[in-house]
């Protein structure tokens, strides 16, 4: 991981998401945990990544260079991979699976925002 990224405050926002994005696509398409973070690998997997920056990117509402840093990759990457999937969103049955999965990771993150609030309170 570039330390400079790392270093940036708000760095926590924007890999919680990315986190719990990458967990939902690893146990949508039975990849194993951590999957995702390997170098350029199988088309697959490359294929999750660019699936879950795409999820972290639109659902999540961070920006492509947040997106990048979360999953150690350039902002130009997170752009690709964002059109890769908006093609492909034109399948019927790939639009449906996207949409459940944005769906899911919505009211999981509503419902942990709303669990961190009831024990602050």
């Amino acid at each position: 991981m570039n330390i400079m990224i790392a270093k940036r405050p708000g760095m926590m926002r924007c890999s919680a998401p990315a986190r719990l994005v990458e967990a939902a696509v690893c146990g949508a398409m039975s990849l194993p945990a951590g999957a995702l973070r390997t170098g350029r690998g199988q088309r697959r997997i490359a294929f999750a990544r660019q699936l879950a920056m795409y999820l972290t990117h639109v659902g999540f509402g961070l920006t492509l260079t947040e997106v990048g840093a979360c999953f150690e990759r350039d902002r130009t990457t997170v752009r690709h991979a964002c059109a890769l999937v908006e093609d492909r969103r034109d399948q019927p049955a790939f639009d449906l699976a996207v949409s459940a999965l944005e769906t899911g990771l919505a009211h999981l993150a509503f419902g942990l925002r709303l669990g961190f609030v009831q024990e602050a309170a």
